[in-house]
């Protein structure tokens, strides 16, 4: 087993270290230590590269997009003797032969500056200003509002579905605070509900009492007062049956997400 990984990019490096995360995650007892690097564009930077990882006898995953540099890459992996791993040599030469034609080969080609890039940066943006309730005003912009009680994944998911180009308010439920009523006002098809098991917030909320130094019997962690905030939310739930609900116990937020899109294309 490879205890050392280095993940090679001509671009940020987020594609290979998702793969790479997503595939470790069936490897439970793993001790992997992993170097990414990003930009690599120069053979002296892959010659430079090659030989820390000799040194280190890491495995090399690498998706370079430029056929020069991933040959480069390949040889000086072979010349080492170390194990190399391309993730996007293959896809590229697949979809050539089916498209009937050549790729651009063009690094960074999944973040190019054009009118999509900015419409990202937007989005991202809002959604900080508009996270946890903050100016209420604005949901009537958002593309996605999410509504849930503290610690059901409203931030994290309005951040990734942000870094997907939507525009994303996220309004919490807190028992004794009516939600605002600009949340009635807007396009209802717009909102979509998050719920969670109580087992499951009491663990995730004690983690975090615990990371904040903070009392284990806080009010905020203790299983009866998460269950009266589960119940005041299940019963705004049902008052606007029109939201979806979505429940993310021990879900990864890619997984939330896509249930979101799938419930998105059925209203």
């Amino acid at each position: 087993m490879h205890s050392k990984v280095y993940i090679v990019s001509d671009s940020t490096g987020d594609t290979a270290e998702k793969v790479f995360k997503a595939a470790l995650k069936q490897f439970e007892s793993a001790e992997v230590e992993v170097e990414i690097h990003a930009l690599v564009r120069s053979e002296e930077n892959i010659e430079e590269i090659i030989e820390r990882a000799a040194q280190d006898e890491a495995l090399v995953i690498h998706t370079m997009v430029s056929t020069e540099q991933r040959a480069t890459l390949q040889h000086l992996c072979s010349e080492a003797d170390i194990e190399e791993l391309d993730l996007i040599g293959p896809l590229l030469g697949k979809l050539a032969t089916v498209l009937q034609t050549e790729a651009k080969a063009m690094p960074g080609g999944l973040h190019p500056v054009n009118d999509e890039y900015f419409r990202r940066i937007e989005a991202v943006e809002f959604a900080v200003k508009n996270d946890d309730g903050q100016h209420p005003r604005n949901l009537r912009k958002a593309d996605i509002i999410l509504v849930g009680i503290s610690r059901t994944s409203k931030t994290p998911l309005s951040t990734y579905l942000a870094q997907r180009g939507y525009k994303v308010a996220n309004v919490p439920l807190v028992m004794g605070i009516d939600p605002p009523t600009e949340l009635f006002a807007v396009d209802q098809k717009k909102i979509y509900a998050l719920s969670i098991h109580e087992d499951a917030l009491f663990r995730i909320r004690q983690a975090r009492l615990q990371s904040l130094g903070m009392p284990a019997d806080t009010a905020y962690g203790m299983r009866d007062h998460i269950n009266k905030e589960i119940v005041y939310a299940n019963q705004i739930f049902e008052s606007n049956p029109h939201w979806p609900v979505i429940d993310v116990t021990d879900r990864a937020i890619e997984e939330t997400a896509a249930e979101l899109f799938s419930l998105a294309k059925k209203r």
